[in-house]
Order: structure tokens, then C-alpha cells, then sequence
């Protein structure tokens, strides 16, 4: 069995954003989808929902983001833009 970054979801109040995906992205996320239901053995439903969790992660487990957010001395939410490279 894979080992995936992504546990069970967790449900929460949603902020609605409008998103388009490269088709290609589209089947990956829903193939990842299928994957995940299998190894947790709770269906995921619409492969959307996994797009929150996997920010969440990616940005959890940025080194050089966390770094930056130290330093601005900022708290999950504060920042006033993008950050750039």
C-alpha cells in the first residue's frame, strides 16, 4: 500500500474560490481520489475536496514559507499578498 501525504478529510466551513484545472491535473486528483478511498476506506466523493488539504499540506511543509513567516513575525492569514520568490 502507497504511503499518501493526505489522511481522512475533515469537513469544515468552506470559503468559495473559483479554480480552473489543466485537464491533465483534473485526472491526476481524481485518480489520487480513488487512491485515497481505497487506503482510508471512506469514499472521497468529488476529487475537489482534496485541493484544500493539499494546499494545507503543501504550505505546512514549505521550509522557505515557514522561514519567511517567521521573520514578518506573521500568523496564518496575515500576509497582504502573494509572497514572492
Amino acid at each position: 500500500m502507497s504511503k499518501l501525504k493526505l489522511g481522512p478529510l475533515t469537513d469544515d466551513k468552506p470559503v468559495k474560490i473559483t479554480l480552473e484545472l489543466p485537464a491533465a491535473l483534473h485526472r491526476d486528483l481524481a485518480t489520487y481520489a480513488q487512491i485515497l478511498a481505497h487506503e482510508t476506506g471512506q469514499p472521497v466523493g468529488d476529487p475537489s475536496r482534496l485541493i484544500v488539504p493539499m494546499l494545507k499540506r503543501f504550505i505546512a511543509t514549505d521550509r522557505g514559507f515557514s522561514k519567511a513567516k517567521r521573520e514578518r513575525g506573521t500568523q496564518s492569514g496575515d500576509m497582504d499578498g502573494a509572497v514572492s520568490e
